[in-house]
């Protein structure tokens, strides 16, 4: 893919780093930072005629009851109002009891039209259609209309836990480190999701990095020693092998095509306690940024409020249909309902790699560049706002060379403020940057990249690189 993109500022949410401090580099190609109210008063009114009221009867007075007061929220039952006792008749409230019989003779009457009406709809077969809502007489061509219920947020929560945690699985990592009294060991826990029957797991590369051993948990109590076949040098993900086969597996989805709003859930074990833990939520924003140690910074990641804790690293962040969608990799410090997972997008090349028997690897292009919007587009008067600008940013705001030398960006021709805007006819906008259109592609492959140089449309053929794991 691509090697270091600087973020812009304005757009990445980065939870640690302060405002004055530098953006760091990307693991992937370069994105950098842009250059650059009263009541009328009472007197004057005229006076109303009002005439002297007639005093109300005493059956009416002595009939009346206090309203009861409005529950404090609305789910709770309202109280039920006090019945009339054979006692308080014999006291001399002869009045309640006439209103207890017209109150009585009401009752019956809408008890035997509602059976009624039970009966009718009985023989109809009304009773035994779908449940609709509907909705309020109101200006608007669907007032009045009969609309389908929603389907219930908790049936499909239910639903896909039961159907994903099989393949959720608890990694539990040892190893040592070095410290001022020697050699301390050191004990981890994060989470992971079978992809694959044959004992693939994909989980975080924070997770079981310096591991000195592995032990996978499945739900239903196996364990088994797990190995890492690989790191994604693009992103904070890693692939384990377990020596098992006829796994439960979780099903793949889409992405790319999630929408702000929509229901996610997330399987893990938090705090590496509370295995097969199920929260859910929505997703909060696409496209997001963020610095994993002030040196690395992860792009493109899903924001989502669904409760994500330590110890859910790794594990699986699903759609509705129970799909993995993400793989849960951070939360932001010093926040609540803010967590990020790394799209399955990116991760299922090297899932795939992995099965294959292949090393894990990832496309290099050799650019650094910033993602442009309309006021990059302004400010720098280019001739579109959308696309890749290819240019980097130093750590004091200068320009600094976009193109790296010995690279394939170089070899193929590619120049400093050229604006990339399609990569093998895939348009490169704020919702398709750069870096994540170029983790679809394979280190070797050969493909079409479309430039803006000089208001006109050059096309060049790239082979991608593989990338360094310091590029």
């Amino acid at each position: 893919m691509t090697d270091d993109p600087t973020q812009r500022t304005d757009l990445p949410f980065d939870p640690g780093a302060s405002a004055a401090a530098p953006v760091p580099a990307s693991p992937f190609e370069t994105p950098v930072a842009p250059i650059t109210p009263g009541s009328p008063a009472a007197s004057g009114q005229a006076d109303q005629f009002s005439p002297t009221p007639d005093a109300r009867p005493d059956w009416a007075r002595t009939a009346e009851s206090p309203v009861p007061p409005t529950p404090e929220r609305w789910y709770e039952p309202a109280p039920v109002a006090p019945v009339a006792t054979e006692a308080a008749a014999k006291s001399g409230r002869t009045s309640r009891s006439g209103a207890g019989s017209i109150l009585a003779v009401g009752l019956l009457s809408a008890v035997l039209a509602s059976t009624g009406t039970v009966f009718a709809l009985a023989a109809t077969g009304n009773l035994d259609r779908t449940t609709a809502i509907i909705s309020p007489t109101g200006q608007g061509s669907n007032a009045g209309a009969i609309q389908p219920v929603t389907i219930d947020e908790s049936s499909a929560t239910i639903d896909v836990a039961a159907k994903v945690s099989p393949a959720v699985v608890k990694i539990t990592v040892s190893g040592t480190t070095t410290g001022d009294t020697g050699v301390i060991p050191e004990t981890g826990v994060g989470s992971g999701v079978i992809y694959d029957s044959n004992g693939w797991i994909l989980t975080n590369h924070h997770v079981v990095e310096g591991s000195d051993k592995l032990v996978v948990e499945l739900k239903d109590g196996r364990t088994f020693d797990g190995k890492v076949y690989g790191i994604d040098t693009l992103t904070d993900l890693a692939i384990v092998k377990i020596d098992a086969t006829g796994l439960p597996v979780a099903a793949l989805g889409n992405s790319e095509a999630l929408k702000v709003g929509q229901l996610v859930i997330a399987i893990g074990s938090p705090l590496g306690t509370y295995s097969n833990s199920v929260t859910s939520g929505i997703v909060s924003a696409k496209g997001r940024s963020i610095s994993t140690d002030g040196k690395t910074t992860i792009n493109n990641l899903i924001q989502t409020d669904a409760a994500i804790n330590p110890g859910n690293s790794g594990g699986p962040l699903l759609d509705a249909d129970g799909a993995v969608v993400g793989i849960n990799t951070a939360i932001a410090t010093n926040s609540n309902g803010i967590g990020f997972a790394i799209p399955i997008d990116i991760a299922r090349p090297i899932m795939v790699q992995a099965v294959a028997g292949q090393p894990l690897s990832r496309p290099y292009l050799g650019i650094s560049f910033v993602t442009i919007d309309k006021s990059l587009a302004a400010a720098q008067k280019l001739a579109t706002d959308q696309g890749a600008l290819v240019a980097g940013i130093d750590a004091q705001g200068n320009v600094t060379p976009g193109v790296k030398a010995n690279t394939p960006a170089a070899a193929a021709g590619i120049k400093d403020g050229d604006i990339i805007v399609s990569v093998d006819g895939k348009t490169i906008d704020d919702q398709h940057p750069l870096d994540a259109t170029l983790s679809q592609f394979s280190p070797g492959m050969t493909i079409p990249v479309e430039v803006l140089r000089d208001g006109s449309k050059v096309t060049l053929q790239v082979t991608l690189g593989t990338r360094p794991v310091t590029p």
